[in-house]
């Protein structure tokens, strides 16, 4: 069975991808839900099995590498953590299988679309599922380049091909730095295997590696260069910029890789490695820091994006710094219930939104839309619970898990506990802020588009419903429901899948802080939300005359324009390095230095050398004989004047003699 869950979803691809032509899309359409709503089902049962009766399962397959003391094998660790992430995975991937057959029914080349779908989920599987760490890059790859596939799927429009292009090379950046990690890892435990690695973690707390020729601690570099994998994978401050440019995909994409799944790769990876980063309080530190910038930066850019996809990529970005820094104070497991929540009501705005750009015929931009709750009541509805759940309203999903975060932020009584925990509180604010705006937008402002599309508007079909049905549902209960099993002090949910050392565990300190510190979070959500609908429904000339003033427009400007990200790479990284590769490594080495001692110097010069010589060889006897005479010349006189000259400077001065005569021949 166990096996089944992971190569199900290869067997849809395969079928979809190679047989498509023959199926057609009706089939294509059936085969690849049915297959992924299958592995769904057993990963339910793997999770009753694994997570609620307490079996652990590991799958050996065959031996992969084998080679001195390196051994690797294709394997699977079925534990807490994975049967966790494998119903997050298939749920999130059978509703938008199921929604995609509706929403890209149109689409010519739908099985293609539904074979990368089912090819991301089996690459995603690898990834949790692997017991090794080659496995899992394996894994982290598969999905990149399925990323790059369905960012892509539109491939005749040009910006479609410049986002995928740069999700890929910004991901490249930090799969180089999880390659490092891994190959350090090797050097210091001699294996890839988790058991083995974990296991021998706390017997080499101290030891020294040289990195860039500087000795460091060993656990502090490996797990920076971890988490820089993590940090481009989960967009993170610095490597965050490829993620709202990948809303160019269709909308089940963004709903699938870059809000459910893929971009989650990188905290399950600071989960899995628990038992390395509790021995590297410097990288922890690293990573609560970067977490809480992007928890905030993502929030407040989030603010004025006009988008509608985009301010839901920039809210995926906000709250995956919140599981980060959730991971670096050391509390894994309520990064990953915020995970599990977040997938569900980040996959329902995101479906949601397809849903009102279908009806919308296909606009994005929320200034031209308006009084759609009249149009889509349904699909109005499922916005405004993805939203409340988003911004942590009493007793939704959201809640239970984003409070808890910042809770321990501030029990950790560190300054960078402190720094995360109102970073983190000022990112609830703009969250809700943003939220009410898109919701006064797009449902509740006056009409804003053209007649001929508001007209034609329509809501959900029946296979576009339910996927939001059921998301909704998650998103108003499954936090409630959960927080005692995944969270609660003294579970035993977790067994060995996550480490955590004692004086690290603060859950209890959580429960005795000030109660006026646990209601800020809340009062701070529920007046952002506020705020929004009075200044757009009631201030809107206010609004635009704070927004035209000189200190208004460079506001908006700094976090219309992403903090000015984009245009510091552009012009100072991506423009620098390719003067640098035009003008110095092209001009100067390539067709320079190269050229001069390749094809136009040595090789140049040894072709007209012999080209000259050969017009030496005239055929006429009469030449040769001279040339003959000149050589016993040469000879008689060098004999001659031996005793007095040098014979080798009266040898150079012949040999230039006849180098000058033969050039100017």
């Amino acid at each position: 069975m166990y096996l089944v869950i992971v190569f199900l979803p290869l067997f849809s691809f395969i079928s979809a991808a190679l047989f498509g032509r023959f199926i057609g899309p009706e089939g294509a359409k059936r085969i690849t839900t049915s297959c992924i709503a299958i592995t769904f089902f057993l990963s339910c049962i793997a999770f009753y099995e694994v997570g609620l009766a307490g079996a652990p399962t590991y799958v050996t397959t065959i031996t992969w590498m084998d080679s001195e003391m390196f051994h690797c094998s294709w394997g699977f660790l079925f534990d807490s953590l994975t049967v966790t992430m494998l119903c997050v995975v298939t749920c999130v991937s059978s509703l938008v299988h199921l929604y995609s057959t509706e929403y890209m029914g149109g689409d010519p080349h739908l099985p293609r679309f539904m074979s990368y779908l089912s090819l991301f989920t089996f690459f995603m599987l690898i990834l949790v599922t692997a017991d090794n760490f080659v496995q899992l890059f394996v894994g982290w790859e598969g999905v990149g380049l399925c990323s790059y596939l369905l960012i892509n799927f539109w491939f005749a429009r040009l910006q479609a091909n410049k986002a995928a292009i740069k999700a890929m090379i910004v991901n490249r950046i930090g799969d180089f730095g999880l390659a490092l990690g891994i190959f350090a890892v090797f050097t210091i435990f001699k294996s890839v295997d988790y058991a083995t690695v974990f296991a021998l973690a706390p017997t080499l707390v101290g030891q020294q590696i040289t990195f860039l020729n500087m000795d460091f601690d060993a656990y502090t570099v490996i797990c920076i260069l971890l988490f820089v994998g993590s940090v481009g994978k989960s967009a993170q401050l610095g490597l965050h910029t490829w993620l709202p440019d990948a809303m160019e995909g269709p909308t089940p994409v963004s709903a699938l890789i870059h809000a459910a799944t893929m971009v989650t790769a990188g905290v399950f990876l600071l989960v899995r490695c628990s038992p390395l980063f509790e021995y590297a309080p410097t990288a922890l530190v690293v990573v609560t820091v970067i977490g809480a910038m992007t928890a905030f930066f993502a929030a407040t850019t989030g603010l004025l994006q006009n988008d509608l996809k985009r301010v839901i990529a920039y809210s995926t970005c906000s709250q995956l710094g919140y599981m980060v820094f959730a991971c670096g104070l050391s509390n894994y497991a309520v990064g990953v219930f915020h995970l599990a929540n977040h997938a569900f009501f980040k996959a329902l705005l995101f479906l949601s939104a397809g849903s009102v750009i279908h009806a919308m015929a296909d606009e994005q931009d929320m200034r031209k839309m308006g009084g759609l709750r009249r149009l889509v009541p349904y699909t109005y509805a499922m916005f405004v619970i993805g939203s409340l759940a988003l911004m942590g309203f009493p007793f939704l999903t959201g809640f239970y898990s984003k409070d808890v975060i910042l809770e321990l932020a501030y029990a950790k009584y560190t300054v960078t506990g402190h720094f995360a925990h109102w970073l983190g509180t000022l990112a609830a604010f703009f969250t809700a802020f943003y939220s009410f705006r898109l919701i006064y937008l797009t449902f509740l402002s006056e009409p804003n588009g053209f007649k001929n599309v508001m007209v034609h508007a329509h809501d959900a079909p029946a296979a576009m419903a339910l996927p939001l049905a059921t998301l909704a549902l998650g998103s108003m209960f499954t936090g409630y429901y959960t927080k005692d099993m995944i969270i609660g002090v003294g579970t035993d949910f977790w067994g060995n899948a996550i480490y955590t050392l004692p004086e690290n565990m603060i859950l209890l300190e959580a429960e005795f802080i000030p109660t006026s510190i646990k209601l800020v979070p809340v009062i701070f959500s529920i007046t952002g939300a506020i705020t929004s609908f009075l200044v757009y429904a009631y201030f809107s000339k206010e609004l635009y005359q704070m927004k035209v003033s000189f200190v208004g427009r460079k506001i908006y400007t700094f976090l219309n324009r992403k903090w000015f990200f984009d245009k510091v790479y552009n012009e100072y990284i991506v423009q620098g390095a390719l003067t640098f590769g035009y003008q110095t490594s092209y001009k100067a080495v390539d067709r320079g230095l190269i050229e001069m001692l390749g094809p136009y110097g040595i090789s140049h010069s040894i072709y007209n050398t012999s080209m000259n010589i050969s017009k030496m060889q005239s055929g006429y006897l009469y030449h040769y004989a001279f040339v003959m005479l000149l050589g016993v010349i040469a000879f008689t006189l060098t004999l001659s004047l031996s005793s007095f000259v040098d014979i080798r400077l009266y040898t150079q001065f012949i040999a230039t003699g006849l180098l000058y005569l033969y050039f100017n021949f």
